[in-house]
């Protein structure tokens, strides 16, 4: 049978001209079982779409670790660490994740009590809440009305020590059923997205580049950002924005002297826009909730200076300014009409490209909810590539 491509089903609020590159639905291929020249067309795929999807696939963990790793063949470990030291017990990450005993490399994540699983007995899942991470919350009475939130924006990475993946697999073994929910953005804007119960929703990165007025276009291609040592432990006292994007600024992080013990030369400082390496386009790839500093490179030569920001070069350090600047760049791009929250059914697998797009889990569900899927991300070999210095004078 040959391999069939069709564009994922949109909701009606998204904006389909801003999604014609965005994902993508594959038939006629078993993705556990992918000889190499089909692989290399599934490899291709994703890095031109940023999502695939396969639907009602029978998955081992072994198969969906063995498909991760062939992304990227050199990686190894899970892409947050082995969460046994001190530092990632510390972290907001710690609570969300169960290993799978015979592949540790794969996750188990979801709500509600599962049983003999996959080698675990028992397993209690909690799906992460807005409620305990934004610096505001949905009320209880509006809860029960079906509103919720985006919970965090964000790229799977460590931040700190180890390479962010390249590719992340989720497989959703069970899906609850129930209403939809609607997410309220809560920022004065009046922004609300209609959604599937236990969405996982996704944002383009080259579209969160490409809507940029010329003047930011600059800014981020000349920009670089440096992550906090142990982010996830440095922000867990801190309080995000009603829209999941980023951290609001109240001086409530670990203090690094504080912090698990660290080194300078592991801090992660990476470029604001990654460059695809299929299709050469560039993705605005920035984890707003770690990010401490920001390094901004002077025009380049020759570039008209008129309108442009921080012609000389810039190099932010105050989080505040750091955090509503980055805000200003990536909050328009999770509109709600540029927002893809997928509808999980039983058994499918989703690709993503992990360095091309942003994702959150949204939503909540009752206790009773059991929802559990399999997550496997593999801390790469290289760390991201940044603009070429084409691109630098094509948008500097």
């Amino acid at each position: 049978m040959a391999v069939e491509i069709s564009p994922l089903p949109l909701p009606p609020s998204a904006d389909a001209s801003k999604f014609k590159d965005f994902g993508r639905e594959v038939k006629g291929l078993h993705p556990g079982l992918l000889a190499p020249e089909q692989f290399k067309e599934v490899h291709d795929l994703l890095y031109k779409y940023g999502a695939l999807l396969f639907r009602n696939v029978d998955l081992t963990p072994e198969q969906q670790y063995a498909l991760t790793k062939a992304f990227d063949p050199s990686s190894e470990s899970y892409g947050h660490g082995n969460n046994k030291t001190e530092g990632e017990k510390k972290s907001i990450l710690h609570p969300d994740l169960k290993t799978i005993p015979r592949v540790p490399q794969v996750q188990l994540i979801g709500n509600g009590t599962v049983y003999d699983h996959e080698g675990l007995a028992e397993a209690k899942l909690k799906h992460p809440s807005h409620t305990t991470f934004h610096k505001t919350r949905v009320s209880p009475e509006d809860e029960e009305k079906g509103y919720t939130r985006f919970y965090r924006w964000h790229i799977d990475a460590a931040l700190y020590n180890l390479s962010p993946p390249k590719v992340t697999t989720l497989y959703a073994v069970t899906v609850p059923k129930g209403p939809h929910q609607r997410v309220r953005y809560d920022d004065g804007t009046g922004d609300e997205l209609e959604v599937p119960l236990g969405t996982t929703a996704f944002v383009d990165g080259r579209n969160m580049f490409d809507i940029l007025p010329p003047e930011l276009k600059s800014v981020a291609v000349r920009a670089k950002v440096k992550y906090a040592p142990h982010p996830y432990v440095w922000m867990a006292p801190a309080h995000a924005h009603s829209t999941g994007l980023g951290i609001m600024s109240e001086g409530l992080e670990v203090p690094f002297d504080q912090l698990p013990p660290w080194e300078e030369s592991k801090v992660k400082v990476f470029p604001m826009l990654w460059k695809n390496p299929v299709t050469g386009e560039l993705h605005f790839q920035v984890h707003p909730c770690g990010v401490s500093e920001l390094f901004i490179d002077p025009l380049p030569e020759g570039a008209k200076r008129k309108g442009t920001l921080y012609p000389d070069g810039a190099h932010l350090t105050d989080l505040k300014e750091v955090r509503d600047l980055l805000y200003r760049m990536q909050r328009p791009a999770i509109a709600p009409d540029l927002v893809y929250p997928h509808d999980w059914q039983d058994k499918d697998l989703v690709l993503f490209h992990n360095r091309g797009v942003l994702h959150t889990v949204v939503g909540a569900f009752k206790p009773d909810q059991v929802r559990a899927f399999h997550q496997c991300n593999l801390a790469a070999s290289d760390d991201p590539k940044g603009p070429s210095e084409e691109d630098v004078r094509k948008w500097a």
